[in-house]
């Protein structure tokens, strides 16, 4: 077996449960889930669908809040262990943003990740329609709007965690602007967080009988680099006759050349199993959103929204999950 290392800073205190004895899977669940209830503040009706990052020897994230008039809103929040979170009961305002453009509509579905020691924050942000909403924070106190990444209408922007050959380079799911029937990841690269440019297709859903993923995909918390390419979570969804089901695959791109897929997994990593992820306010949905790592050991901590209610968290080990990609890949 190829050693698989994975370049990221270590991460002693990370969210960690040893796997169950009697567990085969390659991600398994925490126990105490969901992390994050529904309730979780008082003008909260719903949270789901959440970033976390590693901020000052805690844990600091943004999360989804469908408050009590059911409008999508961004909330910080920050945790001593990464399983217990404190919710800000007002939600972020962005500063600085042009005035064409700082009107907040709504926001939902947000990522983080930190480059060259800056955390950035990527949202659906609602402009003229859902677009990749851009902005910055130090503090996760005072945040920052960059303008909106590209065009509407688009969901699931997520940003590599360094630049590739000098640029930044976001994924993102075109879309409608309604529940999307359809989908594909695509890739932009831009040199300096403003104009965007170079689109590359980078994944299709695989269109076979009802598969996981055969109506549409979209990109997860921010690509892992590993020494075998970048590891990619990805959600994927298949219109049942009772309605959508989420579940959450992997694959490997290229480290250069992203757009590039080396490998893509068949069966899926995680599916709605689980009484929190089958019922709630959109049931069967598994939406992988954030993940905390620790280099040295590979293991991470993936947060996912259950059932579009809930945040709850899973395990793995991301050597693990690279071999799981290799070896159930699409033929």
């Amino acid at each position: 077996m190829i050693a698989i290392k994975v370049i990221a800073d270590p991460l002693s205190n990370i969210p960690w449960q040893d796997r169950p004895s009697d567990c085969r899977d390659t991600l398994w669940r925490y126990t105490g889930n969901p992390v994050v209830p529904a309730r979780a503040i008082e003008s909260s009706t719903y949270v789901h669908n959440s970033a976390v990052v590693p901020f000052d020897g805690r844990f600091a994230g943004v999360f989804r809040i469908d408050n009590r008039a059911r409008r999508m809103q961004l909330h910080a929040g920050h945790s001593d262990d990464g399983l217990h979170w404190q919710l800000d009961e007002e939600r972020i305002v962005f500063r600085g943003a042009d005035p064409e453009v700082d009107k907040f509509t709504y926001g939902y579905d947000p990522r983080l990740v930190r480059i060259d020691g800056r955390i950035y924050v990527m949202w659906c942000n609602g402009y003229h329609g859902p677009t990749i909403g851009l902005g910055y924070t130090d503090d996760f106190k005072t945040f920052f709007q960059l303008e909106n990444a590209l065009l509407p209408f688009n969901r699931n922007g997520v940003l590599f965690p360094r630049r590739i050959k000098g640029d930044y380079v976001l994924l993102s799911r075109p879309s409608d602007n309604g529940h999307t029937p359809f989908g594909e990841i695509y890739l932009s690269h831009s040199p300096d967080l403003v104009h965007w440019g170079r689109h590359r297709h980078v994944m299709a859903p695989i269109r076979d009988e009802n598969g996981w993923q055969s109506t549409k995909i979209g990109a997860g918390p921010a690509p892992i680099e590993t020494s075998e390419g970048w590891l990619l979570i990805y959600h994927g969804v298949v219109n049942t006759c009772n309605g959508f089901v989420y579940s959450g695959g992997a694959a490997l791109l290229d480290l250069d050349e992203p757009w590039k897929v080396i490998a893509r997994s068949d069966p899926y990593l995680i599916t709605p199993s689980a009484p929190y992820e089958h019922v709630g306010n959109v049931p069967n949905v598994v939406f992988p959103c954030g993940a905390l790592i620790d280099g040295p050991s590979g293991k991470l901590a993936l947060y996912y929204g259950c059932a579009d209610t809930a945040v709850g968290l899973a395990f793995g080990n991301i050597p693990e999950i690279v071999e799981f990609v290799r070896n159930n890949r699409v033929r």
